[in-house]
């Protein structure tokens, strides 16, 4: 079989291997968060919606967790995102760009603001591949996507006011200081490629967000990291992530679609959640889980779509009546008959508890043939939904807890329609949490 060439062809081949029913192989080192060249500084707290709350609330870890927990639940891929700040006028900070560290709550001035910078703050969120692939191999791919996602639904929880998940990934990097990641270890040696992959904005919406984006682009590259030993060690699953993740980056629409957002700002919820441990048993009433399936399909109308596994009495995959949407009170229709937890179970990377969950919603969608623009955007879509819902989830006092790695979960011909057109994308699993 010739190797792939094309942007597409390689994206495609590296989810097919992720769908795939193979075995990753031994774990391997995980490599370090990266060690900025500049020091640290504190974040500026104070009252309001500041950027100090906003991360807080959403990407920092929890100390509680004895430092080792972020706030934003992984989707599977072990805490892969990076965030970048670039901060205009009316912050805490001195205008210019930061990188951020989640465990620390600290940030690094990495660079200066371009001359008159802009008002707000943009952050880009990058992935590291390294730590995921350590763990499971070639099923990196749409982990990594979809904690992005879950990301950008911290964020926005926790006050962020819009989102792209689509700008060109060249764009990204150059705004944020960092090398374009396909060049990155010939630009930095020694250190470890991130990837871009999205970006949120605090503060009034912007008019024109590309603009500001192309103004921090338009900056030399900022501080790099320190060369890490051992970076230099790489293996073919690695390697082919990298490049993956490199064409899913490419955007034809460069400067990405920006969607503006109610900023939340809520405090409780985002620091409350947790990936709860299963078993997640007892069943979830109706009115709760259309409102949680409602809330995954409401965040990103244009991702996949979504539906709901139940069992009890009348086991079956539900979805969302027409009329559902943006209803105060959302309501279900039956899309299949039959029990489906046991086989999702066996699709779930053989994860045993599934198959007793209360309910467990899916994102569903981007085919076999997709290209690398919709693999990214439709797996970003779909952590980011998911993050949403299971904030949700959470204010209904619902245990919850994100299901990234499927593997031969083709849904639409498990239901009769045809096969390699409609995949499993995501998953939460939901259950009252104190059932046993």
């Amino acid at each position: 079989m010739p190797a792939p060439n094309t942007a597409d062809d390689i994206a495609r081949a590296a989810l097919a291997r992720a769908r795939s029913q193979e075995t990753p192989g031994p774990d391997a080192s995980p490599g370090s968060a990266p060690l900025w060249t500049v020091p640290a500084q504190p974040l500026t707290a104070r009252a309001g919606l500041t950027l100090d709350a906003v991360l807080r609330r959403s990407l920092a870890a929890d100390r509680a967790g004895a430092g080792r927990l972020r706030r934003v639940p992984s989707a599977g891929a072990l805490h892969p995102v990076d965030a970048h700040l670039l901060v205009g006028g009316a912050e805490t900070l001195p205008a210019g760009r930061y990188a951020y560290d989640a465990l620390t709550h600290r940030v690094h001035r990495r660079g200066p603001a371009p001359d008159d910078p802009p008002e707000g703050t943009v952050i880009v969120l990058t992935v590291r591949a390294r730590p995921t692939v350590s763990h499971y191999g070639h099923r990196a791919l749409p982990l990594l996507l979809l904690d992005a996602g879950h990301a950008v639904a911290a964020l926005v929880e926790a006050g962020a006011t819009e989102l792209c998940l689509d700008a060109d990934g060249a764009l990204l990097s150059a705004a944020a200081g960092l090398p374009h990641s396909a060049r990155w270890q010939h630009t930095w040696p020694g250190t470890e490629p991130q990837h871009p992959l999205a970006a949120v904005a605090l503060g009034t919406p912007y008019a024109t967000p590309h603009d500001v984006l192309e103004r921090w682009a338009a900056c030399p590259l900022a501080a790099a990291p320190q060369g890490e030993p051992g970076v230099g060690v790489t293996s073919p699953v690695l390697r082919q992530t990298w490049c993956a993740l490199d064409s899913v980056t490419v955007s034809d629409e460069h400067p990405g679609v920006w969607t503006a957002v109610a900023a939340c700002g809520s405090e409780e919820v985002p620091l409350s959640r947790r990936s709860a441990q299963p078993p997640l048993r007892g069943p979830v009433a109706p009115a709760d889980l259309a409102r949680v399936l409602a809330c995954a399909a409401e965040a990103s109308p244009d991702g996949p779509r979504w539906c709901a596994a139940v069992g009890g009495t009348h086991p079956a995959l539900l979805e969302l009546t027409p009329a559902a949407n943006h209803s105060p009170n959302p309501a279900l229709r039956p899309l299949a008959s039959g029990e489906t937890r046991p086989t999702l179970a066996a699709w779930a990377a053989g994860q045993a508890w599934i198959a007793e969950a209360g309910a467990v919603l899916l994102a569903h969608g981007c085919p076999g043939h997709a290209d690398a623009a919709r693999i990214r955007k439709e797996h970003l879509a779909a952590g980011y939904a998911g993050g949403r819902a299971q904030l949700t989830a959470t204010r209904l006092g619902l245990a919850s807890r994100p299901i990234g790695s499927w593997q031969h979960a083709d849904l639409g011909a498990a239901i009769g329609e045809a096969p390699g057109r409609d995949w499993i994308v995501h998953g939460l699993a939901l259950g009252r949490g104190d059932e046993r």
